[in-house]
């Protein structure tokens, strides 16, 4: 059995971007819980009334698998175990397990805590003694152990034996600076596991761009516990990512570590984490990524129509991932009837929709629009294609006035007239802090009374590209924009030489797929 170790809620806060509320973090707990993780670091509980707060929290949880464990370091020099207020945070936590990190490297003994090796050694067997006595399990993180190791590997084992004689039930191996590589990671593991007798862990920094081989490869080494943070959010270059380890441990080498219902979460709770950081989730990252599972070219789409394992290493539902056919330029109509045959199974390549909607892609996108990363605009092209699709409202016009002494100032306001289902007509204003975001709300405002799953959608990311620089100011635009309403995520595409235009344009149908999904999936429920 492999315990993995989730440490997003703390090593992850610290990359660069990252920020997570209260409210983010138990939202992440709840959804690491669902997942399987065993153990769910949650910081300093004693370094601000925050963290004091959310922990108070945290443990009001009901959780079914997962441990709430507060970080901190071995007692400070100048205090004894009994009086240090970092180790009594932790057990004021009423946590059964808490993790502590010590100095391995002596370099560190000596330059940053300024104590002899020999008194590092105490304070370690010291301060896992304390808590130890005091009804607790103990994870020790070896800070710097690898750096450590290979700077004076017999001092480094033993500040681990240290660790081991105050009754540590876990020894952690820290690769801190993230700079070794997967052989020497793999040499340390097995010379630890050859000295000591107890559990060994991991825990990786991605430095060198090799935190989840390094991760990886200490399991094969003995390693029966891994700690990473999801999409590999971490100080500097990230932590070892476990989006990726966990697939790789189970569907690689086989390794007990969550249930196959379980890693069908994988990819949904990687995205509810980047959501909740507010960062646009990584589309290339591996396993859990949007183009995970994505094929462009016309070889490949035809390869996997007859075998999917010609271009995937797995089936991308067991990581709650989706295969992904990407309409473009490339495409031919063979591509088209792949991406569309599971909604439209009894058509071929020579159907007159089929014929009709490459046509109308491939002189759409002579005009500058491109369908690659714009999947929702595609699916609406093809429901209207095939008579499922008709306009939810109508626009009657609109106007936006954008005003300000400064662009520091700057403020726009939309007016927008749409006619509804029935034919009722809505005429609503809003203000915005850019004209995109001032259309968003005013047409929002307006299509609520009449749908109010609208609600929940919100704009995720916005994109402009020029498509000719030549033609200066007068020169057409393509604008993406990513929507998300808390479940799925997807993406529209407008072209235009008026950047409102286009911009609206991906607006509209933004929301027009969001009612369109929602009627499809009640179809499909009805069925």
């Amino acid at each position: 059995m492999i315990h993995l170790y989730d440490t997003t809620l703390r090593d992850g806060s610290q990359g660069e971007g990252v920020v997570f509320s209260i409210e983010d973090k138990l939202l992440i707990i709840k959804a690491l819980d669902q997942l399987g993780i065993h153990y769910i670091e949650g910081g300093y509980p004693g370094s601000n009334p925050k963290d004091v707060d959310f922990f108070k929290k945290a443990q009001e949880l009901e959780l079914k698998t997962s441990e709430i464990v507060p970080f901190g370091s071995t007692y400070y020099p100048k205090y004894q175990p009994e009086d240090d207020p970092n180790l009594k945070a932790l057990l004021d936590t009423g946590s059964k397990t808490v993790t502590i990190f010590g100095k391995t490297w002596k370099l560190h003994a000596l330059d940053v805590l300024r104590v002899s090796p020999e008194q590092n050694l105490a304070i370690i067997r010291e301060s896992v003694e304390f808590l130890v006595s005091n009804g607790r399990s103990v994870i020790y993180d070896a800070e710097h152990f690898f750096d450590g190791f290979n700077d004076d590997s017999a001092y480094a084992l033993d500040s681990l034996q240290a660790a081991a004689d105050g009754g540590a039930k876990c020894l952690v191996l820290c690769d801190t600076n993230g700079g070794r590589l997967p052989l020497e990671v793999q040499d340390g593991v097995k010379q630890v596991k050859d000295k000591i007798d107890l559990p060994v862990g991991i825990h990786a920094h991605n430095d060198a761009g090799v935190g989840v081989a390094n991760s990886v490869l200490a399991v094969q080494a003995g390693v029966t516990h891994v700690q990473g943070t999801f999409n590999g959010f971490g100080e500097r270059c990230g932590n070892a990512n476990l989006s990726g380890i966990i697939p790789t441990l189970k569907l690689k080498l086989g390794l007990d570590c969550i249930s196959d219902k379980q890693l069908q979460l994988l990819t949904q709770t990687s995205r509810l984490v980047s959501e909740l950081a507010n960062l646009p989730h990584d589309d290339r990252q591996a396993y859990v990524g949007r183009s995970a599972f994505a094929h462009k070219g016309g070889l490949h789409t035809d390869a996997i129509r007859k075998n999917r394992l010609t271009y995937e290493h797995i089936d991308p539902e067991k990581v709650g991932n989706e295969q992904r056919i990407l309409v473009s330029e490339q495409a031919g109509r063979g591509t088209i009837l792949k991406k569309i045959e599971k909604e439209y199974p009894d058509r071929d390549k020579n159907s007159p929709e089929i014929i009709a909607l490459f046509e109308r892609m491939k002189e759409a996108e002579r005009q500058g629009y491109q369908y690659e990363v714009a999947e929702a605009s595609f699916e609406l092209m093809t429901g209207e294609i095939f008579g499922h699709y008709h306009p939810y409202f109508q626009l009657v016009g609109f106007r936006v006035i954008v005003e300000g002494a400064s662009t520091i100032d700057m403020k726009a306001e939309a007016t927008i007239k749409v006619t509804g289902p029935s034919g009722e007509t809505a005429h609503t204003a809003a203000d915005g802090d850019g004209p995109v975001n001032a259309m968003d709300n005013a047409l929002r405002k307006a299509l609520e009374k009449f749908y109010p799953t609208l609600k929940n959608v919100r704009l995720t990311n916005y994109k402009v590209r020029v498509l000719d620089t030549k033609a200066g100011t007068g020169a057409k635009v393509r604008v993406l924009l990513e929507a998300s309403d808390g479940t799925d995520w997807w993406g529209t595409v407008g072209v235009s030489e008026n950047i409102i235009q286009a911009s609206w344009e991906a607006l509209t149908e933004s929301l027009a797929y969001k009612l369109y999904k929602d009627r499809s999936l009640r179809s499909s429920s009805q069925n």
